[in-house]
């Protein structure tokens, strides 16, 4: 019997076989939050930086420029989407397939832990979100920061709108997680960590940033 993750593995494959020569070009105008994440990084030279489900390495790309002398780091558990990250990164990035919600970063990435780790858009995408939001938690080094956004509760957008949004993004697996302020509280508290959240206007994206 296949696992939940290697089933889910087979499932984003699927979703992103075609869809990952035109994401970057169409989660353009939908996935909002992200360029102000990545300014909210504050990484230094030498510090590693790994994002969790990167994708297309879109972000990586962004942070590797917006903070020079960083070292790069990315996971996903599609391999179609690490073909097209592997393609834009090159040798900036070290990236590795595994489940957001069990890597064990040295095996991987040589590397037992991170200044700074990022989930963009993606725990609205793992079936068990917050396994993989605490998993991610677990690998911070010492001062490090783990750097979250997704959608929001949307509960300032019309009504036809909000149904329209939540229907499109039901097409490709993805369901907003309204709980996620409490579960990122949850998480900090039992970690020792620090918590700082922002709602996105209209309630589109929220950001959460747990410190160590």
């Amino acid at each position: 019997m296949a696992s939940a993750g290697s089933s889910h593995a087979a499932l984003m494959d699927e979703v992103y076989r075609g869809q990952r020569h035109i994401y970057d070009l169409t989660r353009k105008y939908y996935l909002f939050g992200r360029d102000t994440l990545i300014a909210g990084l504050d990484a230094r030279p030498g510090m590693r930086v790994l994002e969790v489900a990167c994708g297309t390495g879109r972000n990586l790309a962004k942070v590797g420029k917006a903070w020079p002398g960083v070292r790069l780091f990315g996971l996903d558990i599609s391999a179609e989407m690490l073909k097209s990250a592997r393609a834009a990164l090159g040798a900036e990035a070290r990236l590795g397939e595994d489940d957001a919600c069990a890597f064990d970063p040295q095996a991987l990435l040589g590397e037992p832990a991170f200044e700074r780790i990022v989930l963009s858009y993606s725990l609205s995408m793992i079936p068990d979100w917050e396994g993989a939001l605490d998993h991610a938690a677990g690998q911070l080094a010492d001062a490090g920061e783990l750097h979250v956004v997704d959608f929001g509760d949307l509960q300032g957008l019309p009504g036809p709108f909000q149904a329209l949004l939540r229907a499109w993004l039901a097409r490709f697996h993805v369901e907003p997680r309204t709980a996620l302020p409490a579960v990122a509280a949850r998480i900090a508290h039992a970690r020792g960590l620090r918590l700082e959240s922002r709602r996105g206007p209209l309630g589109y994206y929220q950001l959460h940033v747990l410190s160590a």
